[in-house]
This record gives C-alpha cells, sequence and structure tokens, in this order.
C-alpha cells in the first residue's frame, strides 16, 4: 500500500501545458524560432525554463538575456486568465483523504506559477505546505532529487508519482519510485518506454492505488 502520493503540477493537477505552451510558440516565434504547439511541447514539457532558454538557443533563437522573466511574465498573465483543474482531481484528492492518504506537489515550476495555477481552482492550501519546488531545491527532474526530498518529509516508505513528462518519469525511476504517467495529448509511448505505468483518465487512479474496493 502507497503511504504517499507525490504529484507534479503542470498537466497532472492543473490543465496549463497547452496554455503555457501556446504562448511558448508565440514568443518564440518572434526570435526566430517557428514550431508548432506539437513539436514545443514535445521539445519542452517537463524542463526547467532556464533548459527551455538554453535549448532554444541552441536552435536558432536570438532570445534577449532577460528572456526567462519575460517568458513567466507573459505565462504568468495567461494562466491568471484561467487554468481548469485537470478533469478527475477534485474527486481523486477526496478519495486519498478519505483513506487517510498524504500527498504532496514536486514540480520543476517556480512557486508563484503554483500559486497563480493551484490558487484560482482552491488548492492552495492543500498544497502550500507541502510543495516541493526545484527554484527551492536548486535541482530539478530528471534529478530524483524533488521525489527524494518529499518521501523523507513524510518518512514515506512507498511513494508513488503521478507524473506527465519524460523529465518527471525519468525522476521516479530515477528515486525507485512507482510513477503513473498522465498522458492526455497523445499514447503516452515514450513515457511508457522509460517504466511508467500509462493511464489517460485520472479516475483510473484509486484502483491502480487499491482504494476502490477499501472502507472509508
Amino acid at each position: 500500500m502507497h503511504d504517499l502520493v507525490i504529484f507534479d503540477c503542470d498537466g497532472v493537477l492543473v490543465d496549463s501545458e497547452v496554455l503555457s505552451n501556446q504562448v511558448m510558440v508565440d514568443n518564440l516565434g518572434g526570435y526566430g524560432l517557428n514550431l508548432t504547439l506539437a513539436e514545443c511541447m514535445s521539445l519542452f514539457v517537463g524542463g526547467t525554463m532556464s533548459g527551455v532558454r538554453d535549448k532554444a538557443r541552441a536552435m536558432g533563437a536570438d532570445l534577449p538575456v532577460d528572456w526567462t522573466d519575460q517568458i513567466y511574465s507573459d505565462i504568468y498573465t495567461r494562466l491568471r486568465a484561467g487554468t481548469p483543474l485537470v478533469a478527475g482531481i477534485p474527486e481523486l484528492l477526496a478519495q486519498l483523504d478519505a483513506h487517510g492518504i498524504p500527498y504532496c506537489v514536486a514540480s520543476n515550476g517556480r512557486p508563484e506559477k503554483m500559486q497563480i495555477t493551484l490558487g484560482q481552482n482552491g488548492l492552495w492550501e492543500r498544497f502550500s505546505e507541502v510543495m516541493f519546488s526545484a527554484h527551492t531545491l536548486g535541482t530539478g527532474k530528471p534529478d530524483p532529487a524533488l521525489f527524494l526530498t518529499a518521501a523523507q518529509h513524510f518518512n514515506a516508505k512507498s511513494p508513488v508519482v503521478i507524473e506527465d513528462s519524460e523529465n518527471g518519469v525519468t525522476a521516479a525511476i530515477r528515486a525507485n519510485m512507482r510513477c503513473l504517467a498522465y498522458s492526455a495529448h497523445d499514447d503516452g509511448a515514450r513515457l511508457s518506454a522509460l517504466g511508467a505505468e500509462v493511464i489517460s483518465d485520472m479516475s483510473r487512479v484509486p484502483a491502480l492505488l487499491g482504494l476502490s474496493d477499501r472502507e472509508t
């Protein structure tokens, strides 16, 4: 039985990846790097923004020194306009609460970004004290340190990670943790190849965690 659920944030708790990546598509196009939304997501989902910057420059984008601050500002503006929860998340959190299973968030994103997206959906209070960010820890996925730090905080012996990116799955596997990979936009084959159990519907998670037939 799992004694901790570690959620990624973007694309797992909140449906923010398409919104954020469309902002990046529009922005990078202005600096000479023209990508489709699918290409942008394939290249950048699950990475850090400094990693996005470096990769975009290597691909020919003429980015200014302050690009990272610029793109964060653009993305935050878009997310403030409305970022929905991933379907099934409220019900999943209610199930975890009912069974007394703790949960947290571990993300490469900034805490400020998570406050915007989780705050508008009523989840900030649930996660603000159990939030592990690469910007705070100083290292991000695919390094397993975020997940290992979260597990240590809870003294968890059998945590499970819910992710949506290759970097996240890789970090979970390196941490020797079971990983469920939520794949809403493709078949998840790349995530499965890395060792994750792919799901396309959050309603499947309780059964996979062995909760469906347990008394609450």
